[in-house]
């Protein structure tokens, strides 16, 4: 794998010894750290992450700072402290704070790109079916009204997962891996297979009439992470564009946007990063920022006589507190003195756990991936078949509603190709006694869908 893969998108190795990590630690709380209910078992971060309190209140010192003279804070204050913010998060995304524009989501991030991107009748913007579903929406709607094509290219199943499915069992039942495959040598080659083979589906899916390519860098529905940087470069000798949907990536990995090369990427911050709800980001490259379009018009211009900036669109778009997008420094700061080798390397461990606890219950293999294709902080667990069909757009699977109402456990269980997951999200908060109840629940649910039957 490229070192510059490596360093764009590739999560730092769980290793127990570094960083002051002691498994015994996984059942040591840092709930308190949270204003989380005390009747709640959240094993959902990856949907809505709550910020820490830390946080929570710096986003209340900056609405003080706003009621106390709003004259000062809007006129005066308001664009230097988002400067100065934006400055910080892109240190943290390996860019310049003048590439990132504050805007409240991913969704938000994705609709200005949709609204900037000139589509012609006949271009075509491509999408993996990995794609969440909204920003598949988003860009069905776009092409749709400038007579363009969504083309959707379905990703290949990584090679060890493959393997793993056509593996022989072992005396004690379980799959086994090839001789060897426990070997850095193999590890490093399956990364490289891996890469190669879901390059090479987008790349193939590419034609003369794609304008944009539209990729996530972790997925939502299997927490797979994708070579983002590879495949921006394949792009890129091909004259096509791409924008990147990376809500789960941000601190869930180390993310350095010069590396990774692409047009655009969206995130949001409230996810691992913990800002505040209502906090993202717009990454546009130098190429392409002329060409950004606000979705919502107001002045387009510095409310403090400054010199016009591609941001302007996006600093004023009517009276707004503010508050959320400069509390995103201050989650940066909380995850960087709590340490991010520290949250990846024990939320990998509680998984690691969860692996054993629920492939227990359900009888089902946990199909592997790379080493450098595997969210250390969040993944997906498969599910025996459900009783019910599967529910429709909008609506919740019973088995999550069941967890939810009789065990307080706050999880989702996803449909995706067919198949039912758990998605298993670790923060810093949670605890390994939080996955034996939440294993323990599961069976208890399971068994009761088998009596349904």
């Amino acid at each position: 794998m490229p070192e510059s893969e490596k360093t764009a998108s590739q999560p730092q190795a769980a290793q127990s010894e570094s960083a002051g990590f002691n498994p015994a630690d996984l059942n040591t709380s840092l709930r308190e750290l949270w204003t989380l209910a005390d009747n709640v078992r959240y094993l959902n971060h990856g949907s809505f992450g709550p910020s820490p309190i830390v946080v929570q209140e710096a986003a209340r010192r900056w609405t003080d700072r706003l009621e106390q003279q709003p004259m000062q804070f809007f006129l005066r204050e308001m664009e230097h402290a988002l400067d100065e913010a934006t400055e910080r998060l892109g240190q943290f995304l390996g860019t310049k704070g003048q590439h990132l524009a504050f805007v409240e989501n991913a969704t938000v991030g994705m609709n200005v790109v949709a609204a900037s991107v000139v589509l012609a009748a006949d271009d075509e913007v491509l999408l993996t079916d990995h794609e969440y579903g909204a920003v598949q929406r988003i860009w069905k709607n776009a092409c749709r009204a400038a007579g363009a094509r969504a083309v959707i290219c379905p990703l290949p199943d990584p090679p060890t997962a493959i393997a793993a499915r056509t593996a022989e069992p072992s005396d004690t039942g379980a799959t086994e891996p090839a001789a060897g495959g426990d070997s850095a040598d193999s590890s490093r080659a399956a990364d490289d297979a891996d890469d190669e083979a879901t390059v090479r589906a987008v790349v193939d899916a590419i034609t003369p009439r794609t304008k944009l390519l539209i990729l996530s860098h972790v997925s939502s529905p299997t927490a797979r992470v994708l070579p983002v940087a590879a495949i921006c470069r394949a792009a890129r000798k091909r004259g096509v564009q791409v924008c990147i949907d990376g809500p789960h990536a941000v601190a869930m990995l180390p993310v350095h946007l010069k590396d990774i090369g692409c047009e655009y990427y969206v995130a949001s911050c409230h996810k691992w990063l913990c800002g505040p709800f209502g906090s993202g980001f717009l990454y546009a490259a130098p190429r392409v920022q002329s060409q950004i379009r606000p979705i919502l018009t107001s002045w387009g211009g510095s409310l403090s006589g400054r010199a016009p900036h591609w941001k302007d669109e996006f600093r004023w778009f009517g009276t707004h507190n503010p508050a959320r997008f400069l509390a995103v420094a201050d989650a940066i700061e909380f995850m960087e003195q709590r340490g991010l080798d520290l949250f990846r390397q024990r939320s990998a461990a509680l998984l690691d756990h969860a692996r054993e606890r629920l492939t227990a219950v359900t009888g089902l293999v946990h199909s592997p991936m790379p080493a450098c294709r595997i969210s250390p902080v969040m993944q997906t667990f498969p599910l025996p078949a459900a009783p019910e069909p599967p529910p429709a757009p909008g609506q919740r699977d019973a088995l999550q509603l069941q967890l939810q109402e009789q065990h307080a456990i706050e999880i989702p269980v996803i449909h995706f190709q067919g198949q039912r997951m758990l998605r298993v999200s670790c923060h810093l908060y949670n605890t390994r006694d939080e996955i034996d109840i939440l294993a323990d629940a599961l069976e208890h649910a399971l068994q009761q869908e088998r009596n349904r039957r």
